[in-house]
């Protein structure tokens, strides 16, 4: 029988080390941000997702869900959090698409500038990709972008909109190297742009053995990555809770494989998770995602470890 974590005693049953529950905050734990190995903003946004609404309340069911996730790591045998976790406030992110991107964009500029951390930007839509990774690019020369999504996104513009969701990589694969995995979702006006130019896509249904996908992926990224995770490149049967759900799709160990070993070859230097569409009959996206960005955390401390 499993319980989670903040109940009536406010820490982990039988364990005297664990971290008194502190709520609202990722894994219920917190230190200074200056102390912090990583840190973790909530993203609030959402304004042109074009099935599923409720991306917004995505970074909230996050940071509820993560309690519900073990401090101790069970595949790494650590307890990541005692390398120091910082949540950021939750932004307002009301007004017109370019003036909220801005404003996230020089966020995140900040924080990626603090030497030590790794920031996860969590949102929210996808289309919050145009403001969390410019500031990579422009501090990081030769990043190239690993895209795991259901969805290419690579409209130059959707529905009127070039700030939409579904244009989440057309402005970033015209600067940099974008590695795109799990593809199984492509729409005819930016088909011509899959697998061109800077864009190297690996669709699902042609790749579906992960272990050999992987050498093909690490051979595609240069040494500086940034990721960006659209939670609907999972199987929903892993993650229902997105806004756009395919079928299809990797599965957790299968997706895990894959980022297990860009974080060991590569040198991951920021990440973002976007889509999780909180469902109301279950928490299992949320504790999933949740599980998710922990195990990274784990993955890249363990890397510098090494």
């Amino acid at each position: 029988m499993g319980f989670a974590r903040g109940g009536f005693f406010g820490t982990i049953a039988g364990m005297s080390h664990a971290p008194q529950v502190v709520r609202g905050q990722f894994m219920g734990v917190t230190v200074p941000l200056q102390a912090a190995r990583f840190v973790v903003l909530p993203l609030p946004y959402e304004r042109t997702t074009s099935y599923k609404k409720g991306t917004r309340r995505g970074p909230a069911a996050l940071l509820k869900g993560s309690l519900g996730v073990e401090v101790f790591d069970e595949e790494l045998g650590r307890n990541t959090y005692l390398d120091g976790i910082h949540t950021r406030p939750a932004r307002r992110l009301s007004g017109p698409a370019p003036r909220v991107f801005a404003r996230v964009a020089d966020e995140v500029a900040r924080l990626a500038a603090m030497p030590g951390k790794t920031l996860f930007c969590v949102g929210g839509e996808h289309s919050l990709s145009h403001a969390t990774i410019p500031p990579f690019l422009r501090r990081y020369p030769g990043l190239g972008v690993l895209h795991f999504d259901a969805h290419a996104d690579l409209r130059p513009s959707y529905e009127g909109s070039r700030y939409s969701h579904a244009c989440a990589m057309y402005p970033i694969s015209q600067e940099c190297r974008v590695v795109q995995v799990g593809i199984r979702s492509i729409g005819e006006d930016e088909a011509h742009l899959v697998g061109r130019g800077h864009v190297r896509t690996f669709l699902w249904h042609e790749h579906r053995d992960m272990r050999k996908l992987i050498p093909r992926v690490l051979k595609a990224l240069p040494p500086l990555v940034y990721l960006s995770i659209d939670m609907d490149g999972f199987d929903p049967a892993v993650v229902p809770g997105v806004g756009t759900p395919q079928p299809g799709g990797y599965l957790w160990h299968e997706a895990l494989e894959l980022f297990r070993a860009v974080i060991a070859k590569k040198r991951v230097v920021g990440v973002d998770v976007m889509e999780l569409c909180p469902l109301r009959d279950t928490v299992a996206s949320e504790l999933a995602t949740a599980k998710l960005v922990y195990r990274l955390m784990g993955y890249l401390a363990a890397r510098v470890r090494r």
